[in-house]
């Protein structure tokens, strides 16, 4: 199944697992994570000041909720043009897959050796 626009909510939905959810609000707030990355990437490109461990703490909280799969596939696709940035702290995680299948409205299969990684980030994550 692709990933777009027009059912990120729903996929969302059917691989969320946070048994302390008691209504959509709570969903809704763990979606928000998406968002705060890709601000903190905007600052990074902006600024070249990454907050890693915020943004890792980001990252283990989406997998948490929603799975190794399915949270990749959201990831890249609510960060699409961030793949550079995003690339190195899956590696770190030990979750970047091989391919990411069927992204976006053309469902794009994004092969990992494709996507070149940000030195700077590597760097940084091969400190702590």
């Amino acid at each position: 199944m692709k990933l777009d626009e027009t059912n990120f909510l729903l996929y969302a939905a059917k691989n969320y697992d946070n048994p302390q959810c008691f209504d959509t609000l709570e969903f809704y707030e763990d979606l928000k994570h998406f968002k705060y990355i890709k601000r903190l990437f905007n600052k990074y490109a902006e600024t070249g000041d990454l907050k890693e461990r915020l943004i890792i703490n980001h990252l283990v909280i989406i997998y948490n909720m929603f799975g190794v799969e399915a949270a990749t596939r959201m990831l890249f696709f609510k960060l699409r043009g961030y793949e550079k940035l995003l690339k190195p702290f899956l590696v770190y995680m030990n979750y970047m897959p091989e391919t990411i299948r069927e992204i976006g409205v053309f469902a794009e299969n994004i092969k990992s050796s494709d996507i070149q990684m940000d030195e700077n980030i590597v760097s940084i994550l091969r400190k702590i």
